[in-house]
């Protein structure tokens, strides 16, 4: 009985999550297809953005490609991470007054916030935006980035949040992300301007070069 490709999709995504990297010839023989076909399979992946490589020498001749999970590869399995923070904040909001709870949250927003300013550097606001949608789409957001054709702007859409089930239960959380944008854009103005849980499609920032 043949495999059909999504079940061989995800059994080689289960491989990697085991093994942490592995060649196509590797994940072909122990799943029992041809290299050939099983590098198809690792092509697909890479186009819906679930695994990477990265060749490595192996003597004479071509480097050949050793794969892995991306993050968006990683999240296709459960962690419990999301029940973990729901609980926890449940545990905070019960032992704590709601100021000291919002200043949990903004010593958060200030680490995150750095962490953001040391990896976007000092370039131009259109590359430090372009990195920081590189970096919200490893840590599974859906997002992108755009300039206002009218004024000096630029629109910031989240169109998938991964910590959206936790803000549907504390909104807090959705202060703490507009406090990181402002703490990582400290040369702009920075707004909300979507709000998914006013009913918008998206969240949106709205970006603003001070002067």
């Amino acid at each position: 009985m043949t495999s059909s490709p999504v079940s061989t999709h995800e059994a080689a995504l289960t491989l990697l999550l085991r093994q942490g990297e592995a060649s196509a010839a590797e994940l072909a023989q122990q799943l029992g297809v041809s290299v050939q076909v099983m590098r198809r399979h690792l092509r697909s992946l890479e186009r819906d953005e679930l695994v990477e490589a990265s060749p490595q020498s192996g003597g004479p001749g071509r480097p050949s490609n050793r794969w892995r999970l991306t993050a968006n590869g990683r999240g296709r399995f459960p962690d419990g991470s999301e029940h973990f923070a729901l609980g926890l904040l449940q545990s905070l909001s019960t032992a704590l007054p709601p100021e000291q709870v919002k200043d949990l949250l903004s010593t958060q927003a200030d680490c995150q916030a750095g962490r953001y300013r040391e990896q976007l550097g000092d370039e131009p606001l259109s590359g430090r935006l372009e990195k920081l949608v590189e970096l919200r789409r490893r840590e599974g957001y859906v997002a992108d980035c755009r300039q206002d054709p009218d004024s000096s702007a630029w629109l910031l859409q989240e169109y998938h949040c991964s910590v959206s089930r936790v803000a549907e239960a504390f909104p807090l959380i959705c202060d703490q992300e507009l406090q990181v944008m402002r703490r990582t854009f400290p040369d702009c103005s920075v707004e909300r301007v979507h709000w998914k849980l006013d009913g918008d499609h998206t969240c949106g920032f709205r970006l603003t070069p001070r002067g």
